[in-house]
């Protein structure tokens, strides 16, 4: 049988080119990362599959080696391409965030078309107030979405490591969700839910939502939630600066309603001028 070649992989040259990569082709990227990592898993399957009775097929081997190399590169080249922006160096100076996921933000989010962090929250699909409505249009952006769960389920891991801030954020948020469940504070939002969903009798989900409280894994989802969407005011706040050197307009809660327990950024001085304009604002404590 003809040797198996291997896959080339990207010359320096090429790697350090991607930083020119335009948001249409990072997005290309992203995706074909995920694609070929889920490849590579079902790839890795197999082979421990085959390994349980026979000796895998040297074409088996090959297959998932390959799809582990060219994983490896395309995420090369993706941090390439995140590091060139500060915004990009800053996503992935926060515990959890990769290279692939910064790079998917850039990609993904215009800071020109998002003067408020509201823009970025609905462009994600995290805006509980927009609904989808049947033979409209999706209202969000399917991939963004997706790549925020994946930024929530990395925070869930991250969050026993002593460099971890979002996944710290989670754990507490998660406890609050708790405590308001167990006192009912949940009762109507649980109701709405059995009166708008068809949820089996014999479900666990049912019955949490038949005593007024929701189930875990809404606890879970909800906390998560809530940690990727400070994650997103933060990313706003830096990529903002960045764009025009001043702060984004301040929170409603803040301008509006005299709210002052504001949660800045983590590692500020990656973009710099950021920190002394915060600390301008007020007595700030970064």
């Amino acid at each position: 049988m003809q040797d198996l070649l291997p896959v080339h992989r990207l010359t320096r040259d090429l790697a350090s080119a991607a930083h020119t990569l335009t948001a249409d082709e990072a997005r290309y990227l992203v995706d074909a990362y995920y694609m070929m990592q889920e490849d590579r898993i079902r790839s890795s399957a197999q082979v421990r599959a085959l390994g349980e009775n026979e000796e895998p097929h040297t074409v088996i081997q090959w297959l998932a080696e390959q799809s582990a190399t060219l994983e490896s590169q395309i995420k090369r080249a993706l941090d390439k391409y995140a590091s060139s922006d500060p915004v990009g160096e800053w996503s992935m100076s926060v515990c959890g965030i990769g290279p692939v996921i910064a790079a998917g933000l850039l990609a993904h989010i215009d800071i020109q078309k998002c003067p408020t962090v509201g823009h970025i929250w609905r462009f994600a699909g995290l805006d509980p107030t927009v609904k989808w409505e049947k033979k409209t249009k999706r209202p969000w952006n399917a991939r963004l979405k997706t790549l925020c769960w994946k930024i929530g389920e990395s925070f869930v891991k991250v969050s026993g490591n002593d460099k971890d801030v979002y996944g710290k954020i989670y754990i507490q948020r998660k406890e609050y969700e708790i405590a308001r469940n167990d006192r009912g504070e949940n009762a109507a939002t649980a109701a709405d839910v059995l009166t708008a969903k068809k949820i089996g009798k014999d479900t666990e989900a049912f019955k949490h939502l038949s005593e007024g409280k929701l189930p875990p894994g809404q606890l879970h989802a909800r906390a998560k939630r809530y940690a990727v969407k400070l994650f997103l005011s933060h990313l706003h706040c830096v990529w903002y600066y960045s764009a025009y050197k001043t702060l984004p307009p301040k929170p409603y809660v803040v301008e509006n309603l005299g709210h002052v327990n504001i949660i800045w950024p983590p590692n500020l001085d990656y973009v710099p001028g950021l920190r002394e304009a915060i600390r301008a604002q007020g007595p700030w404590d970064v």
